[in-house]
């Protein structure tokens, strides 16, 4: 009897599922022998992996990278035309295959002894090839694929998968992987924008002008020309943020007071105690701060109050908040 589109798609993930949840009893010692082999590894757990399981490769690579583990995907079929030249006895050789006796795989097998190379193998048949030749073994064998016939690879490259991001977390987890690490990982993605902070991109040293109290307006506006800036940022003599002279300041008392402005102080006419923020806020909450109170400026200062930076909205702009 045939089966509708969405009979299909039901039957597909009950079995995905319970193959997922099959693996889950299995996981043991060996899981943890894997995940201390790649945290002493001095070098870069590579992945290989022949057809459909090398594109799973390809995604546990990815994933290990951006968690914290130098890592990389070496296509088999190449690897023995030459590009086993990348693999040195400080890597981790990460094998994927169902079956345990995938040709390009076992042909790699030699060579990976003879360097003296970890390998850890993932594979659905502990009695294979690859299996007697690792140093640990984890288990992703299934009892069906979710394809009617049971041939095209399914519940098997789930599995692989899932076991794949199962390693990766427990690594980013024992190097103690933080949200400032991913940002680093991910300087062009939402992801990271979100995690970016302040002080990764605010203005510092000669971008960032800053004047004693006490500083006449001129050399102030000197400054701020000097740096190319907006503003300068007004401190006491310890380095404590006092306040900020920026153009829309001079602007307001050049409208009354424009012949005797130039012999002022620069805090006789700048903003004092300016809304500022601490340099590991956020840069989201640095944005939403200047939009609620409608400026373009932001000093920035650390757990002292002592001004270390100026982020200016065009900051925000340029790092792609904006």
């Amino acid at each position: 009897m045939k089966m509708s589109p969405i009979q299909i798609a039901k039957r597909v993930l009950k079995i995905e599922a319970k193959a997922i949840q099959g693996i889950v009893p299995r996981v043991g010692r060996s899981f943890e022998e894997a995940v201390e082999i790649i945290l002493k590894s001095s070098g870069r757990a590579v992945i290989t992996g022949m057809g459909k399981p090398g594109l799973i490769g390809r995604k546990i690579a990815a994933t290990l990278a951006s968690t914290g583990t130098p890592s990389l995907f070496l296509h088999p079929a190449e690897a023995i035309h030459g590009d086993l030249g990348m693999v040195t006895k400080q890597d981790v050789v990460i094998a994927i295959s169902n079956s345990g006796e995938t040709e390009e795989i076992v042909k790699l097998l030699s060579t990976i002894k003879k360097l003296g190379t970890k390998l850890i193998a993932m594979t659905g048949n502990l009695k294979s090839t690859l299996a007697r030749n690792a140093d640990v073994i984890l288990d992703i064998e299934i009892h069906r694929e979710a394809c009617p016939l049971g041939l095209a690879p399914t519940a098997s490259t789930t599995v692989a998968l899932a076991v794949g991001d199962a390693l990766a977390m427990a690594l980013q987890q024992k190097r103690g992987f933080k949200e400032e690490d991913f940002a680093l990982y991910h300087p062009g993605g939402s992801l990271g924008k979100k995690l970016l902070k302040v002080k990764d991109i605010m203005r510092t040293g000669k971008s960032h002008p800053t004047v004693y109290e006490g500083t006449p307006l001129r050399e102030a506006l000197l400054a701020i020309t000097a740096a190319r800036a907006g503003s300068c940022t007004i401190v006491d003599r310890k380095g404590r943020l006092k306040g900020i002279f920026t153009d829309g300041d001079l602007r307001r008392h050049l409208e009354g007071d424009e012949g005797a402005i130039l012999g002022k102080t620069v805090e006789a006419v700048a903003t004092l105690n300016p809304y500022c923020i601490h340099k590991e806020k956020l840069a989201a909450e640095a944005l939403n701060l200047l939009r609620e109170k409608k400026i373009d400026e932001l000093p920035v200062v650390d757990d002292r109050k002592k001004a270390v930076g100026l982020l200016d909205v065009q900051d925000l702009l340029k790092a792609g908040f904006v």
